[in-house]
């Protein structure tokens, strides 16, 4: 076997931060014209991996070769230089600045005297955008078009710098079906041009539509890599999480107790359009539908973050009037949100201060925050939902995706409410991850709580639901209860799709 058989390899890499080793005898290995599938838990590494490939941390130990030369990457600069990019799950767009302007950014043509030359970059940035699918008008700023084209927008900048590998972080976390079907085409179309892709993704179902072989690794380790038709989802799950994951939904039963949130008629101008529902405590009210159906805004609406021209909102029995989510969380309701980054977090801050950004007014005593009161709590919420932190000092913004999912959670648990309305709950975060927040639903069920769960996922709702409210366009379609022949995918379906359930 010859070294250069691999565009990208790298071999037994470390990487350690203060108190964590986030990378040990960490392998990675890139065909040409090959499509490698990673996945991992969150937290298992991948994250690091991509920054040790891309030249922003400098491994403490191993090599990295391409074409089978070692190199060695004192920052971005190096990497991208060798061929090596990354379209990041964060898009780095400069929204303002043109197609162009983003595709060039520091890569200028310059004409002969010395300015730059835009009808030469224009016509370059056409054809690049042409090759992948998109007809665009390379002179409008980029952030007039959807997620998909600045999608497109960040792998031209690929294509232009002729990378070897490319590598995709969660590429359709945030893109509608169409959106999805194109970038996969996209993946085929470099796959075929011999450009190696990493593609990084939760969804299992797309490394087995589109990955050529897949490497799993846990907890900062390389697990093993086969070709695609040797693993099955059983398999994969199990060399992601260590162990089979024999019960992905681990529903467990509260005692149902009275109304705990009861709505009437809820009105929004073009979004609602009459909703009314109840929710009892020691329950989940699954929430389900398609995108657009109006059960965000919904939700939005009960907890005084979007106005309502009409309704009525019941909680306990007695009618509340919510204009704002400082009177929601008075009132008792808790809201994470499907946004954790832009609504849930202060990603700069610390997980202890985010853990009880949401009542600061329990933890202080007078004038002053009660510091000792705010440390066992953090350990205690640290303890009791799992979060892998190196302490309570790390900045939220270094977890991975699943822990700051856990970070939000325990935030809402540290206030005074009965009623918890998850909105997408395990949106980007992988199977085991998923598991410790349905276990968190669980607790809050047991408890007597009250909880709304809004998901996409399919399985989900009907796994961890005691009943499911369908929406279609604004209005409640109707209602499922778990013990009937018509809790399942096709009644659902059916009426997210406009049909009535009977």
């Amino acid at each position: 076997m010859s070294e250069s058989e691999y565009v990208v390899e790298l071999r037994n890499c470390r990487k350690t931060f203060p108190g964590v080793v986030a990378l040990d005898n960490m392998q990675l290995q890139v065909k040409p014209g090959e499509i490698l599938g990673l996945i991992g838990e969150n937290g298992a590494g991948k994250s690091t991996l991509i920054k040790v490939l891309t030249g922003v941390y400098h491994p403490d130990r191993g090599e990295i070769y391409v074409n089978g030369e070692k190199k060695e990457f004192k920052n971005p600069n190096d990497s991208a230089a060798a061929g090596i990019a990354c379209v990041y799950q964060e898009l780095n767009i400069e929204k303002l600045l043109s197609v162009t302007d983003n595709v060039f950014i520091n890569k200028w043509i310059k004409g002969k005297n010395g300015l730059l030359d835009y009808k030469a970059m224009h016509q370059k940035t056409r054809e690049v955008m042409a090759s992948l699918g998109q007809e665009v008008d390379p002179r409008k700023p980029a952030g007039t078009f959807g997620m998909g084209v600045q999608q497109m927008i960040e792998i031209a900048k690929a294509v232009l710098i002729d990378a070897k590998m490319i590598i995709m972080d969660e590429p359709t976390s945030s893109l509608g079906e169409k959106e999805v079907a194109q970038l996969m085409d996209t993946c085929r179309q470099l796959k075929a041009r011999g450009i190696g892709i990493v593609f990084v993704s939760h969804k299992l179902e797309e490394l087995f539509e589109l990955c050529d072989r897949v490497t799993v690794i846990r907890d900062g380790e390389y697990i093993d890599t086969r070709p695609i038709q040797e693993w099955d989802h059983d398999s994969l799950i199990a060399a992601m999480v260590g162990r089979t994951l024999d019960n992905l939904y681990p529903k467990e039963f509260g005692k149902k107790g009275d109304v705990a949130l009861k709505v009437e008629n809820l009105q929004e101008a073009g979004v609602l359009q009459g909703v009314s529902f109840e929710a009892h405590y020691g329950e989940v009210l699954g929430f389900a539908g398609l995108v657009g159906a109006g059960r965000t805004e919904t939700m939005r609406a009960i907890f005084g973050a979007d106005h309502l021209d009409s309704g009525k909102i019941y909680i306990h029995g007695k009618e509340v009037k919510i204009k704002s989510p400082a009177q929601a969380i008075k009132a008792g309701i808790a809201f994470l949100t499907e946004d954790r980054k832009g609504q849930g977090l202060v990603l700069q801050e610390s997980v202890r201060t985010n853990l009880v950004l949401a009542n600061l007014k329990g933890y202080s005593s007078g004038a002053f925050l009660n510091n000792k009161k705010i440390d066992e709590s953090c350990r205690e919420s640290v303890d009791s939902l799992r979060i892998k932190t190196p302490d309570g000092d790390e900045r939220v913004g270094n977890l991975s995706g699943g822990n700051q999912q856990k970070v939000v959670i325990g935030k809402w648990i540290n206030t005074d409410a009965d009623i918890f309305i998850f909105d997408e709950p395990t949106r980007g975060i992988d199977v085991g991850a998923k598991v410790e927040v349905y276990n968190v639903i669980n607790q809050l069920v047991k408890q007597g709580k009250c909880v709304i769960m809004v998901s996409s996922e399919l399985p989900e709702i009907l796994g961890m639901s005691d009943r499911v409210i369908v929406m279609r366009e604004g209005r409640v379609m109707g209602e499922m209860e778990r013990d009937t022949d018509n809790f399942n995918q096709e009644s659902l379906m059916k009426a997210a799709w406009g049909g009535r359930l009977q």
